[in-house]
């Protein structure tokens, strides 16, 4: 299984546009950037994209413009579904996958566009591509939202998606034991924030997931380039 970081950054995208604040001062300098976050899930042929966000065409483009099998979006916001419609004339709209109420407002969203809907109701396994995926309950309101544990064999990746600190404990029993997990943190230790963990909330996470290895995503600008454990866009993972 190939993972690839798309993109790592928050709604706004780093740099954010307007600022001078260090972190996009050094962006806007050396050509460093953070579109806006989201997956891809390469395994045994198929090709799975997690959240299709506003910055799709440049992020497939980087990414040697894939074709995509399926879509699994994780909740109702912009920066998670907005670049859908990218795949006009690109190729046949993917199937989307996700929670009943996610793929209903998807559809409600791109009722201009005729694509086949799948939805899967949490804490149920299905099978995607020769993947198990499993979604699970998190907490970003008022949005319903779903983290996700995709599985190959023993191999075990997780995905918190958008969530504060707050999450369900049957969510953190799924996630539990992942060789990889990707977590959300939007802002540095000691900011709070009602739909968002923080960085500390994401480590301290992680750990208590017994994660084999991490990396954060969904990073505001106020999170420095060379932080630890944070993802990159366009970092690869092979497990």
């Amino acid at each position: 299984m190939k993972i690839t970081l798309l993109g790592t950054g928050d709604t706004t995208g780093t740099p954010l546009v307007g600022c001078t604040c260090p972190v996009c001062a050094e962006g806007a300098a050396s050509g460093r950037e953070r579109l806006r976050t989201s997956l891809l899930v390469e395994h045994e042929g198929f090709t799975l994209l997690i959240d299709t966000s506003p910055d799709l065409r440049q992020q497939l483009l980087r990414a040697g413009s894939p074709h995509i099998d399926a879509v699994l979006w994780t909740h109702g916001h912009y920066d998670h579904f907005a670049g859908y419609n990218d795949f006009y004339r690109v190729q046949k709209y993917p199937p989307g996958y996700g929670a009943p109420e996610v793929v209903a407002y998807m559809q409600k969203q791109f009722h201009f566009i005729h694509f086949a809907a799948h939805p899967q109701e949490p804490y149920v396994p299905f099978t995607l591509g020769g993947l198990k995926i499993t979604l699970g309950e998190v907490n970003h309101p008022p949005a319903p939202t779903y983290g996700l544990l995709i599985e190959d064999g023993n191999t075990r990746i997780g995905y918190t998606a958008d969530t504060n600190r707050d999450i369900p404990q049957r969510t953190k029993d799924l996630l539990s034991g992942c060789d990889l997990f990707f977590a959300d943190a939007l802002f540095p230790t000691g900011v709070r924030h009602p739909k968002h963990m923080n960085y500390s909330d994401a480590v301290t996470l992680a750990g208590e997931l017994h994660a084999r290895d991490f990396r954060l995503v969904h990073l505001s600008h106020k999170i420095g380039w060379d932080a630890q454990h944070i993802g990159y866009d366009g970092d690869i993972f092979v497990i």
